[in-house]
């Protein structure tokens, strides 16, 4: 795989991982209520879950200096397969907070703290785009 196939497969995991972190928040959120007392407990938990975000992020860095390494070697396809493993596992981790903001949806958490922690997720979808350099 060239690595313009490689950047574009991983522009479309991205796009993809931005959708399931936007749509099951929207979705669910038009269900309604079954327990309004949680609210404020779930959005404390989703915002805990950034955290484990920065482990996936760390290893994401270290994939990518890793390609840097390897690029123009014969290991350079092995080392986008590698760093596009650590963003998807990594982009999963980043998506806790909008996954929990739409369980929360069900147990009274309101419009404004889901829709902080889905663009919570957001930001650290950011984070893990490829940087120009690896072109």
């Amino acid at each position: 795989m060239t690595r313009e196939a490689m950047r574009r497969q991983l522009a479309r995991d991205g796009w993809r991982q931005a959708l399931l972190m936007i749509v099951p928040a929207l979705v669910v959120g038009r269900l309604g209520t079954f327990d309004e007392r949680f609210g404020l407990l779930i959005f404390v938990a989703g915002l805990l879950s950034l955290f484990p975000s920065l482990a996936g992020f760390r290893a994401y860095k270290h994939g990518l200096i890793h390609l840097e390494k390897v690029m123009g070697s014969d290991a350079e396809p092995e080392g986008w397969k590698s760093l596009r493993r650590l963003r998807l596992r990594a982009l999963m981790l980043a998506s806790l907070p909008a996954w929990i903001a739409a369980l929360g949806s069900l147990f009274g958490l309101d419009e404004v703290p889901r829709t902080l922690l889905v663009a919570g997720s957001l930001a650290l979808l950011v984070l893990y785009r490829v940087p120009r350099q690896l072109a």
